[in-house]
């Protein structure tokens, strides 16, 4: 099995814990307990996003915020016969593919505890023509979770929230799981904070929430933290398998850490990502270009709310994204720790990043 350079627990607890828009809470406390050894000060706000300050030598403030929600459901409806089994119907909180739900397990998150239950699918040889080649929909999918409706319905309510239920585990060169979109990247903002004793420029390490559902927590921090600059984290998508063109591959897996130049939300700041590409070469971290056709993140949050300040960001490319089994190679992993460390350290305040 392959080690990895960096807290690979922490990884996985962050990862395999539950937290979907709007509700990022048990997130949020893994977050607040790892700030507290490496940041001066901690708050949260009204919407749930946290903040760890770390103080430098001047007045010069840089954000960097990586979000800590994952896609996930709320339930809309119980449904179900009087004397039979009950079923959930639910709302999508996210983007997802509904090709990857069937048969999968999830946790249902109740006021009186966690419930397992699964997608369901009908067996195959039981469809028709049409049904087979039906494109799914989020709508069309229920929820078992081995209940008779009387009883479903006083444990379960609408509002309730559905998450995937899925490890975290080492799978040869590469970390594969739910949610690394975008808990390696809280992870390795969370390690850079960590590694950071005395910046020169003060740093907002910023845990945001409802970036899945509009970007919505960056947007807020970005009025109220104010920052000089401000730098995302988010993974990226790595299309280097079979049945795409390498034209089409945007990243590849080990090839480095991804300095983005634009998704469909941004075009990062053309100096900030040159400074980048520089520290990264002077501190020989491997690193490659980020074009993403589709997509946004963090980085247009703050564009949009703190005027006219650059941004730039840096991406874990992943393969598999918006599915339970995402993967990214832990040298990626490791090498967008450096990168964020190095870049931050070495932020002074004295860079024109005027164009």
């Amino acid at each position: 099995m392959t080690s990895t350079p960096f807290d690979f627990d922490l990884l996985v607890e962050l990862t395999e814990t539950s937290g979907v828009p709007g509700y990022e809470d048990r997130i949020r406390e893994i977050v607040v307990r790892e700030f507290e050894e490496s940041v001066d000060r901690v708050r949260t706000d009204a919407m749930g996003n946290v903040v760890g300050t770390l103080e430098g030598e001047s007045d010069y403030s840089v954000a960097v915020a990586a979000h800590m929600d994952e896609i996930g459901f709320m339930v809309r409806h119980v449904r179900g016969d009087e004397d039979g089994f009950g079923f959930l119907e639910l709302d999508a909180l996210g983007g997802w593919d509904a090709r990857v739900l069937k048969a999968q397990r999830v946790t249902i998150h109740t006021e009186d505890g966690d419930l397992p239950g699964v997608i369901g699918s009908p067996p195959p040889h039981t469809l028709d023509d049409d049904e087979r080649e039906k494109t799914p929909k989020v709508e069309d999918v229920f929820v078992d979770v081995g209940l008779p409706t009387d009883e479903l319905e006083e444990r379960v309510s609408p509002g309730d929230l559905v998450t995937m239920d899925q490890t975290t585990e080492l799978v040869g060169e590469t970390v594969t799981g739910k949610a690394l979109d975008d808990r390696v990247c809280l992870f390795a903002m969370l390690e850079a904070a960590r590694r950071l004793e005395e910046p020169e420029a003060t740093i907002h390490f910023c845990a945001t929430v409802q970036e899945e559902v509009g970007i919505r927590g960056a947007r807020a921090l970005g009025v109220d933290v104010d920052p000089d600059l401000a730098v995302a984290l988010d993974v990226t998508v790595a299309n280097d398998v079979p049945g795409f063109d390498a034209g089409e591959y945007v990243t590849k897996l080990g090839d480095g850490t991804a300095i983005k130049l634009k998704d469909s939300s941004v075009i990062t700041n053309p100096k900030v990502h040159r400074r980048m590409k520089t520290v990264a070469e002077d501190a020989e971290i491997e690193y490659q270009l980020e074009v993403l056709p589709a997509g946004g993140t963090d980085t247009a949050g703050f564009q949009h709310s703190a005027g006219a300040k650059p941004v730039g960001a840096i991406s874990v490319p992943t393969r598999y994204l918006h599915t339970v089994t995402e993967a990214a190679h832990v040298d990626d992993v490791a090498a967008t720790i450096d990168l964020l460390e190095a870049f931050l350290e070495s932020e002074a305040g004295d860079h024109d990043y005027t164009l």
